[in-house]
């Protein structure tokens, strides 16, 4: 039976028809690359309607951005500062690590930056809860006063977004090792012993 055969109209929506939609976009994201992931190519890939689509994204951009970020929650906390700071670099380089988010980035970006809708719901399903929970570790005078956990959020997320998307890196877990030690010991400090 095809997701279609299985997909009821009316106001309950088959979570098989989201699956195999997002499916679909990831796959044509690594073999055909942003721009030619076109909302036809992903229905037809997924064997839904075109109009099955857009009841449930307005837009290919915002389909795409779910598909390549979804919500994933944390209920981890962490034990300190340097541990909170390991675990955003570790989860936000295995956001981008996706061949999906590397095909997808560079587009996403641009869209973002003319769509305020998309940002917003971007950032609140991946920047918002982590730049809070950060905050509330610098409050606490874990590490030197007047930090800024946006500014340390950014410089996290920009150094794997450029990275694993321009630079197209291999071994993530070296750069985020790499990234994590000049992050929590500075240019020129020391490792506490």
């Amino acid at each position: 039976m095809s997701v279609t055969a299985r997909h009821r109209l009316g106001p309950h929506r088959d979570p098989a028809v989201d699956q195999a939609v997002l499916e679909a976009a990831r796959q044509l994201l690594v073999e055909r690359g942003y721009a030619a992931t076109s909302i036809e190519a992903i229905a037809a890939r997924a064997g839904v309607s075109r109009p099955a689509v857009y009841r449930r994204w307005p837009s290919r951009v915002h389909l795409i951005a779910q598909a390549v970020f979804p919500y994933v929650g944390d209920d981890d906390v962490a034990g300190d500062l340097a541990a909170e700071v390991k675990k955003i670099i570790r989860g936000t380089f295995q956001l981008f690590d996706s061949p999906a988010a590397r095909s997808a980035m560079p587009g996403l970006m641009a869209e973002m930056r003319a769509d305020p809708m998309l940002y917003e719901q971007l950032s609140a399903r991946l920047n918002t809860p982590t730049r809070h929970e950060l905050a509330e570790y610098l409050r606490t005078g874990a590490a030197r006063p007047a930090l800024d956990p946006n500014i340390l959020l950014d410089t996290i997320a920009g150094a794997a977004l450029f990275a694993m998307c321009i630079r197209d890196i291999h071994s993530a877990e070296t750069f985020a090792s790499a990234l994590e030690d000049l992050l929590l010991y500075g240019l020129l400090g020391e490792r506490p012993e």
